[in-house]
């Protein structure tokens, strides 16, 4: 597991730099998640990109990145975006896992400290059709499991407390983008 891209993938793109690029122009640039980018400004988001190709490998991992998240003052990090391309591709098996990583933060005893988000390259949301451009306000170039630290998350809902005004916004953002409009955006 390494901090920053070790090169490119079968894509031919360094998952980090893909990665980065996604939080900037969709998470950020969008406003998809209105507490992104004062964490990205001060430098206090942990790209992880693992090397793991069994879920037993990134399960692994996801208790180091937990532990250490939990360890170090929020100040220098506040949250890490755990990235692995080589496991977990198809969505179905992501979204299974899914459980073992919330067993996980219980396990480590960091349950109401920490939770993890998901975001994937097929994201779906229940009762949504693939193609439901709703699905990218989820949807990130890799599998990428999500760390946030659950104080953040007091800190941002105590700044905006109706949580489901931020979804209806993204929607109309994501419907009025369309389609080629995401792709665009996306585009290298």
């Amino acid at each position: 597991m390494t901090e920053a891209g070790t090169g490119d993938d079968a894509r031919g793109e360094d998952p980090i730099a893909a990665t980065r690029r996604w939080l900037e122009r969709a998470v950020i640039g969008l406003n998809l998640c209105p507490f992104a980018k004062s964490v990205y400004v001060k430098q206090q988001v942990r790209f992880v990109l693992s090397e793991a190709t069994t879920t037993e490998q990134l399960l692994e991992e996801l208790g180091a990145e937990l532990s250490r998240l939990a360890a170090t003052d929020p100040e220098v990090i506040d949250t890490t975006l755990l990235v692995h391309p080589k496991v977990l591709t198809d969505f179905l098996d992501y979204n299974d896992f899914l459980d073992r990583a919330d067993a996980a933060v219980a396990d480590l005893g960091l349950e109401g400290e920490i939770q993890v988000a998901s975001f994937h390259p097929d994201y779906r949301f229940a009762g949504t059709a693939d193609d439901d451009v709703g699905n990218n306000t989820n949807r990130s170039p890799y599998p990428t499991l999500h760390l946030l630290r659950e104080a953040s998350i007091d800190r941002a809902v105590a700044a905006f407390p109706d949580p489901d005004v931020i979804v209806q916004r993204n929607l109309e953002t994501l419907e009025e983008l369309g389609a080629e409009g995401w792709a665009k955006l996306m585009a290298r």
